[in-house]
């Protein structure tokens, strides 16, 4: 078992709420490293606290102005009109009290996995707590106030002068990361998502490939709804093989939204375990053939937060520990811990039974249509590849 990761958590961390009812729980968090150390998987030297941003940190990526106002609608001091053109005080990002420093604080526990990564303290991170993807330089959009995967590239870039290789497999489309480098050639984006016909924020088409000298450094992959588990592994595994073979990172920075599967009350997907098993074993690697080992890893979607969410994430610790027992019973002590909490019955086991969901319909369908998007996705890198060997 390796010992060269950390996992990023204090309980500050489930400040970042917006109410009782809304679905962006940060309960989750607990509720995954919970089972960690209920299936012996994690020991308090492991578990490194999160620090707070920095204004001048935030800056990196974020509108002064906008910073300003995330501080004064904490305080309760924005008005509505002023809040809104903001992204404040909407259905998905409502106001609550001291926003700016809860997402301060998810932002640095990322700069925290990046700085422990870089400067060789560990060779993997993981920072559940971030992955806030639709951030953008002067609005909050999609649950998310700062966007922290987008100011721990920049931090990547000014502080390490690093090559980052951003992988989004959160259900929607990474759309903050991908406009915030679309012009930048040393960040590469490759965002695995559920296609923006049916789902928020309606972008990651395979045509936004960057622009100016970023141009053919953004990859998307948007996938057809009811995507299952075999089409959706396909996918991922062969879009990142090639991009990161083009790109040849220094870093991988995996934004691990776990929205995707058939039982997350958001999407349309109808991945599985199987799906949660495959993305975090070809991140790592991935990470130890062309990165030095170097894998930073955030959150991001993940909406049933009881019998998805703590063993999805789970599995990425799993992974960058190299436990390879994680398959049978989960832990009794887990289960009796929160079953009366929990809304619905928990999971019994790590893996999803075969039964789970009916049989989809289109299934030929889909797939077909899946290989036909990574097709028209790596068109240019194997349009090049094709070229050089003319």
């Amino acid at each position: 078992m390796s010992d060269r990761s950390v996992f990023i958590f204090s309980d500050e961390l489930l400040n970042y709420r917006f109410s009782n009812d809304h679905p962006f729980n940060q309960m989750r968090l607990k509720l995954a490293l919970d089972l960690l150390r209920k299936f012996g998987a994690m020991v308090d030297s492991q578990i490194v606290a999160p620090r707070m941003a920095t204004d001048e940190e935030l800056h990196l990526v974020h509108d002064p102005n906008f910073v300003n106002a995330v501080k004064l609608a904490g305080q309760g001091k924005l008005t509505e009109e002023i809040a809104q053109g903001y992204g404040l005080g909407t259905e998905d990002t409502p106001i609550f009290a001291n926003m700016h420093e809860a997402s301060a604080l998810l932002v640095g526990g990322t700069l925290t996995a990046v700085d422990y990564v870089m400067n060789g303290k560990a060779d993997h991170a993981l920072h559940l707590g971030g992955g806030l993807h639709h951030g953008f330089r002067g609005k909050a959009s999609g649950f998310c106030i700062y966007n922290d995967s987008s100011v721990a590239i920049k931090y990547l870039q000014e502080k390490y002068h690093a090559r980052v290789l951003y992988v989004d497999t959160d259900a929607h489309h990474g759309d903050g990361v991908q406009w915030s480098f679309y012009d930048d050639p040393n960040v590469c984006t490759l965002s695995i998502h559920e296609t923006g016909r049916y789902l928020f924020p309606g972008t990651g088409n395979v045509n936004e490939r960057g622009q100016g000298k970023g141009y053919g450094y953004s990859f998307n992959i948007p996938v057809d709804a009811f995507t299952e588990d075999d089409s959706w592994i396909d996918a991922y595994r062969t879009s990142l093989i090639e991009v990161v073979e083009f790109f040849k990172p220094d870093v991988i920075l995996t934004q691990n939204g776990v929205d995707a599967h058939y039982l997350d009350p958001l999407t349309h997907l109808s991945a599985t375990m199987k799906t949660y098993r495959e993305i975090p074993k070809l991140a790592h690697e991935i990470a130890h053939k062309y990165c030095d080992g170097k894998w930073i890893a955030v959150g991001g979607g993940g909406y049933d937060i009881w019998r998805v969410v703590p063993r999805a994430w789970s599995l990425i610790w799993l992974e960058m520990i190299e436990n390879s027992n994680c398959y049978g019973s989960l832990p009794q002590e887990w289960i009796d811990k929160w079953k009366d909490q929990a809304p619905v019955e928990l999971p019994i086991e790590w893996d999803d039974p075969e039964d789970l969901y009916p049989p989809i319909p289109r299934k030929p369908e889909i797939t077909e249509k899946n290989a036909q998007t990574v097709e028209k996705a790596l068109y240019p890198i194997r349009s090049n590849k094709k070229q050089e060997t003319i």
